[in-house]
């Protein structure tokens, strides 16, 4: 086992801590669009405007810049909407810090393997372990320069890093940059204006718990009756008592619709967002809130019940399930998806294997699924697989962390648990160990279906091969049996057998001389004759 790496231990992923359901706002009105559009036009702006601010303060941000910024924007809106913005702003701004500390991660591993791969002659092969020099000098000569841009780079990155700058896009840099490719993107410059104002618009509010129905910014009632608190400039377009302005649009949340009336009931904290799909030309109201932790089983319960094996694919599932003692049980299931087209599509696809695939953990009745803890952010760079380009693609398809997320999420809602384990060699070994003792003339395994069984004995806590090690002498009676999984209890296990109580031990007598009873004879002639033989009056000879 030289040179094989250490193995993560296997835990237990934590649940969910939020929900969010969304319904559409249906029937609206000319003049309901019209109040929307000014309120998210204008909380926008407000928004634009902290982020500017909370940016400039970069490191030197604190509670008194934080109180400052409110009171200004309470000025102009209120002080619940004033709360929400700035609450928003640090968030963003917090994203992008983490996704800039990412970034400088990412230069710095692309920066150590192509100094590694520039430092070796040229066309020396390279090992399992590390790569190895360039095919050509042109190569060579192509990636120094590479290697220059990307230091230049990390000393930008890393300079803005111990500054606190951070380049932040409200609306988003990928539709920003569309703007420069309408015709590639197939819009037109009022469309893609549509949806850059869309995207920019500002209409949230946190939820407030003691507050009627949980928000006093954006209400929705028991009945679907949605009203909302107008900023001071936009109070003259109110409908409704106190500044505020009802929709004539009520909402009915189909999905976990229960649980949100009761929290609105008891006055719990319930956070709204409306939001304008312009591609559809639809409103949506998006509700959110949080959730107690759900308490985590501990890993022996889970594996009580047996386990199923879950190996991540570019286009399926491939999954076994397990008993207790890391046997496989019944065929192999796969659970297939498409992950090409759309970003929606390929959240779709996602959400209906995963479906498949917890009713079936259901119906058999595990108590929890084993998948792989997989992270292919520091795995994608062209720096570590060069030319391997449909490779890179194939990785960067994976959605691993919207997967990892979405799972759990799913599983809790079932009462199941999620097992993460180290995704080290599962494949490998899977299919030596695996796949080839179990191919039969009816059932066709391949290497994926072998890694399901690998992930889920890992996340048994058992060893991924079949048995353990031969004994050291030609007879296993000298050392013992081999080891196995199942427990002492169970019947049929491998082991040592008890001596019967009608024939004496073997071994010598207590006068030396060992007392063993005859052993069957190797040919027939010599066999001692057990058979007694009658004489028939029937039988008659000629």
């Amino acid at each position: 086992m030289g040179g094989v790496r250490a193995l993560a231990v296997s835990f237990v992923a934590p649940g969910p801590c939020g929900v969010a359901v969304r319904d559409r706002l249906k029937h609206l009105t000319a003049r309901d669009e019209r109040v929307l559009r000014a309120v998210g036009a204008h909380q926008g702006a407000l928004a634009s405007g902290d982020l500017r601010a909370r940016c400039a303060d970069g490191l030197g941000h604190g509670a008194k810049t934080w109180a400052s910024r409110k009171r200004e924007l309470t000025a102009l809106s209120s002080s619940r909407i004033a709360g929400a913005i700035t609450k928003a702003t640090h968030d963003q701004w917090a994203l992008a810090r983490r996704c800039q500390a990412a970034h400088i991660q990412n230069l710095a591993a692309g920066i150590k393997t192509l100094r590694h791969r520039l430092s070796l002659p040229i066309g020396q092969p390279g090992t399992k372990r590390a790569a190895g020099g360039y095919r050509s000098k042109s190569e060579w000569f192509c990636k120094s320069r590479r290697l220059a841009m990307l230091e230049a780079r990390h000393t930008a990155a890393v300079a803005d890093w111990q500054a606190g700058r951070v380049r932040v896009v409200r609306g988003g840099k990928r539709l920003l940059n569309t703007r420069h490719h309408l015709a590639e993107a197939e819009l037109t410059e009022d469309e893609w204006r549509q949806r850059w104002e869309a995207e920019r618009w500002f209409i949230a509010a946190d939820g407030e718990s003691g507050k009627r129905f949980g928000n006093e910014t954006i209400r929705v009632t028991p009945d679907g009756e949605v009203s909302i608190k107008l900023p001071a400039p936009l109070a003259h377009l109110a409908n409704a008592r106190h500044g505020r302005y009802v929709l004539s649009s009520p909402v009915a949340f189909a999905h976990r619709g229960a649980e949100w009336a009761d929290r609105i009931a008891a006055n719990r904290a319930v956070a709204y967002r409306i939001h304008l799909d312009t591609e559809r030309g639809r409103w949506y109201l998006t509700a959110s809130w949080q959730r107690p932790a759900v308490q985590m089983i501990p890993l022996e319960t889970a594996r009580a019940r047996g386990m199923i094996g879950v190996d991540t694919n570019a286009d399926h599932f491939a999954a076994y399930r397990l008993d207790r003692h890391g046997n496989p049980v019944g065929e192999p299931h796969r659970f297939g998806y498409d992950l090409s087209g759309t970003a929606g599509h390929r959240d779709a696809q996602i959400r209906h294997a995963l479906t498949r695939l917890i009713s079936w953990a259901v119906r058999v009745g595990v108590a929890a699924i084993g998948i792989e803890d997989l992270d292919f952010t520091a795995e994608k760079t062209r720096e570590k697989h060069g030319r391997r380009k449909r490779f890179r693609q194939l990785i960067s398809g994976m959605p691993t962390g919207k997967l990892k997320a979405r799972l759990v999420s799913m599983a809790a809602e079932q009462g199941l648990a999620v097992v993460a384990v180290d995704p080290a060699y599962t494949s490998l070994w899977g299919a030596q160990h695996w796949q080839k003792p179990l191919t039969t003339a009816h059932r066709t395994m391949s290497r994926h279906d072998a890694a399901g069984i690998a992930i889920g004995r890992r996340a048994l806590g058992h060893p991924i091969r079949r048995r353990t090690a031969p004994p050291p002498h030609d007879r296993s009676d000298r050392v013992g049996h081999r080891t196995v999984q199942a427990g002492p209890g169970t019947r049929g296990r491998e082991g040592t057998r008890p001596p019967t109580t009608d024939r004496p031990p073997e071994g010598p007598s207590p006068s030396g001389k060992r007392k063993r009873e005859p052993s069957a004879s190797n040919t027939v002639r010599d066999a001692p004759s057990t058979q007694q033989w009658a004489h028939d009056s029937l039988m008659r000879t000629g």
